[in-house]
């Protein structure tokens, strides 16, 4: 019979082999960073013949770019929506954006940046609030840019995420004509998981769209300067159709949740006048012009009763940053939040 010290030394040699190979497998390639050869499939190289014959881009020089792309599992991953089953609570998302650190970050880069989101907001006609939340929002003021490649993910998203593959595959075309512009390496820069970039996480449609050189620098550089985001972001609303002065949204009164489908199914376009929301039970709880057009818009809180609102032309705007209510209505509260935390 061996002794306590023979077992555990006939033992060690299998703990260390075990260890090895546990230390190997960490330090393999983690799932979204698989190569793929992407320049073999005949998806991509039809992609990039149109590349070459609309841009004239150097055939080789896709060729190398995409043979150093890799296939991201973790933007398929978060880019999946949630089940049905899972249900959506707006408290619950609250709770990640206006909170008391967002809301300090908020006032000290707005006091930081004061002149500039004044001329912003002065020059395109949205409150300087407005401005602020929304990168407060996207990045925690440029705290959380995101660390993905952006050719790895829009590639991945292009042609291995069939739901959105047309929009990705815009999107690749967009960032690559981006990157030969602004003399950058495709295979350098980073982004969300989407390829989102920045401190406003503009895609590269919106970039070449709709950013522009804020700081005078004769650049547009969403990523290192605060100036050329906060411009960007408030020119992004303006060219979306931001009404200077108007409200965003009016605290809805609903006299019936039963009687409310037709007006959840409608969406967040504003179609509705406030005495054609009368027919349905709803009114708000404070005036509104009788000419406005409105949207009924439903919060869901779980198992818990929805917040609603009614959104105004401004709220849809927002959505167009963002398409969804939660993100818009997140935005809107993190404004309020920082405009009554530095006092205007």
């Amino acid at each position: 019979m061996r002794t306590p010290v023979q077992t555990l030394r006939a033992f060690l040699p299998r703990l260390f082999a075990a260890a090895c190979m546990a230390l190997a497998a960490g330090c393999a390639s983690p799932p979204e960073a698989v190569a793929r050869d992407y320049p073999a499939r005949p998806e991509v190289r039809a992609f990039m013949e149109a590349l070459a014959e609309r841009h004239a881009f150097d055939p080789s020089a896709l060729d190398e770019i995409f043979a150093r792309v890799r296939r991201s599992d973790a933007a398929i991953r978060l880019m999946t929506p949630a089940p049905p089953t899972v249900k959506r609570s707006w408290k619950v998302y609250r709770s990640r954006f206006i909170d008391d650190t967002r809301i300090s970050a908020g006032v000290r880069f707005w006091r930081e940046h004061e002149d500039v989101v004044a001329r912003a907001s002065k020059r395109y006609g949205v409150p300087e609030e407005i401005i602020v939340a929304i990168i407060g929002v996207e990045t925690v003021f440029g705290r959380i840019t995101g660390d993905h490649r952006v050719i790895d993910v829009l590639t991945t998203l292009a042609f291995d995420y069939p739901r959105r593959a047309d929009y990705f595959r815009s999107e690749l075309e967009q960032y690559l004509l981006l990157t030969r512009s602004e003399g950058l390496d495709p295979l350098s820069v980073r982004g969300s998981y989407a390829g989102a970039i920045g401190l406003p996480q503009f895609m590269p449609g919106s970039i070449r769209r709709w950013a522009v050189d804020f700081d005078g620098d004769g650049r547009i550089d969403l990523r290192e300067s605060p100036a050329d985001a906060i411009g960007s972001v408030a020119n992004f609303l303006a060219e979306h159709g931001w009404v200077a002065g108007e409200p965003i949204r009016y605290a809805a009164r609903i006299a019936d949740p039963d009687r409310l489908s037709p007006l959840i199914e409608a969406g967040i376009t504003p179609v509705f006048t406030i005495e054609s929301l009368r027919d349905y039970g709803v009114t708000s709880r404070d005036p509104v012009s009788f000419d406005t057009k409105l949207a009924l818009i439903d919060l869901p809180n779980g198992d818990e009763a929805p917040d609603f609102w009614l959104g105004a032309k401004n709220f849809y705007v927002i959505t167009r940053y963002n398409r969804s209510s939660f993100y818009a209505s997140a935005v809107i509260e993190l404004a309020e939040a920082l405009r009554d935390a530095i006092g205007r």
